[in-house]
């Protein structure tokens, strides 16, 4: 998924734009993806917490969407991440 050049014109912190190009790199055709946050922050070396007050900053700006998504167990797996705002960034 190319990533439009105005995310850079929306003051964001440099750890929301490096998540945001990262999501954007590993989307599929339809703009998801489902990376951990502990992979996101290693392949960004940054810390797990730095990567998920990134998210919900693009959450909170409508960014990206985060679906939970569980296992056939019940237990818990990476979210699905939803590019969104594609007309607007």
């Amino acid at each position: 998924m190319i990533v439009k050049r105005r995310i850079y014109d929306l003051s964001l912190p440099h750890r929301d734009v490096a998540v945001y190009c990262y999501l954007c790199d590993r989307a599929d055709k339809n703009g998801e993806c489902f990376p951990s946050a502990k992979t996101i922050a290693m392949d960004l070396s940054l810390s797990r917490r730095t990567v998920f007050r990134a998210l919900a900053e693009l959450e909170r700006l409508g960014l990206i969407q985060r679906i939970p998504r569980r296992r056939t167990s019940g237990g818990a797996s990476s979210n699905l991440y939803r590019i969104r705002g594609d007309g607007d960034v």
